[in-house]
């Protein structure tokens, strides 16, 4: 008796053993697991943290090209034209994610916006817009080339100064579809005359492609070519002279915004609407009312929101996205970028004006 009870003790003891360390290899079992699942999190917290890293290093060079800033001067700001200098700058600040401003007296002032441009200078920007006026701009656009400030003109080029592009109508090809349009208009004879501010680059090229479309056509006359002092009122009296000197001219070229407003206002006083062919410059609420009501008969429209548009685009490229054209471009003399943007017209007459107005 005594044996069987020892060994049933013994038997007893062996099954508490047994379920002791069945008890104590759970309990380890459950530690491993619980360490496991807890350093999942940790990778995929190191793993977010890596990706908010990516995403900081991102929002870095954004924040970067968002403190970029690039400004337009001009002048004439008050003209309906200009708008459309300052729509552009506004969309490709909005695309391309940078601060733009435009700036320069309302009037045509070139001390004023040497002014501006001075002032813009001193803001040390990432590129300038010019609209290149006249060569008195040279010198400030070559100041700010000087002082490691990128300069586009745009609209009207200076071309004697440091600038690195121009951006722009191909004033000649204007002016040329322009004389063509009213050739056409005329029959092909009859006396004509223009109406221009001497002395613009862009604008003396103008004059120049309607010369050489005019002169195709033997019984076609330019008997004056008349100063608008680029101001409607100017060109109003302008153009009401030219009537009373000339009655039988058979039609009027403008080739900037303030002789087709103007023109279009001495035709109309004096009767003549839809007798004396006006060809306007641009697109102004102005100029597509009176070809609306048929005393202008079409205008020579520039894609004028392109310029200053591609202008900064050039401009920022320049800064971000460099293309090595040769191993050193800066010892190559090579800037890496285009020289020249024809930005086009187009013909706006009754057929398309509807489209063209804001």
């Amino acid at each position: 008796m005594i044996k069987a009870v020892n060994t049933i003790t013994i038997y007893r003891g062996n099954m508490s053993m047994k379920k002791l360390l069945a008890f104590v290899l759970a309990v380890l079992v459950l530690f491993s697991l619980a360490a496991c699942n807890a350093q999942a999190p940790q990778k995929e917290e190191a793993n977010t943290e890596q990706k908010s890293g990516e995403s900081t290093e991102t929002a870095n060079t954004d924040n970067s090209k968002s403190d970029q800033l690039y400004i337009q001067v001009s002048a004439l700001g008050n003209l309906d034209y200009f708008y459309d200098h300052k729509l552009g700058m506004k969309i490709v600040g909005e695309e391309l994610g940078v601060r733009t401003e435009y700036v320069g007296p309302a009037e045509y002032d070139m001390n004023a916006m040497i002014a501006a441009f001075e002032q813009a200078i001193a803001k040390k920007p990432n590129g300038i817009v010019v609209v290149g006026f006249e060569p008195s701009l040279d010198p400030i656009v070559d100041k700010a080339i000087d002082a490691g400030i990128p300069v586009v003109t745009v609209d009207a080029d200076l071309p004697t100064s440091k600038r690195i592009a121009f951006v722009g109508t191909g004033n000649v090809n204007a002016g040329r579809t322009g004389g063509e349009k009213l050739a056409e208009l005329i029959g092909g004879k009859g006396k004509v005359a223009i109406m221009t501010k001497p002395g613009q680059s862009n604008l003396e090229e103008r004059v120049a492609g309607y010369k050489e479309a005019l002169f195709k056509y033997p019984d076609i006359e330019i008997v004056q070519i008349v100063d608008t002092q680029s101001d409607p009122v100017v060109a109003a009296q302008a153009a009401a002279t030219l009537l009373q000197k000339y009655p039988d001219l058979a039609g009027i070229a403008c080739v900037e915004a303030a002789g087709g407003s103007g023109a279009a206002t001495a035709v109309k006083e004096a009767g003549l609407a839809g007798k004396v062919k006006i060809i306007a410059m641009d697109r102004g609420n102005e100029v597509l009312e009176a070809i609306e009501e048929g005393v202008i008969s079409a205008s020579v429209a520039q894609q004028t929101a392109l310029m200053p548009y591609y202008a900064v685009q050039i401009l920022y490229n320049l800064n971000n996205s460099k293309v090595d054209i040769t191993t050193d471009n800066k010892a190559a003399g090579v800037k890496g970028v285009p020289s020249m943007v024809d930005t086009g017209v187009v013909i706006v007459d009754s057929s398309n004006y509807q489209y063209f107005k804001r």
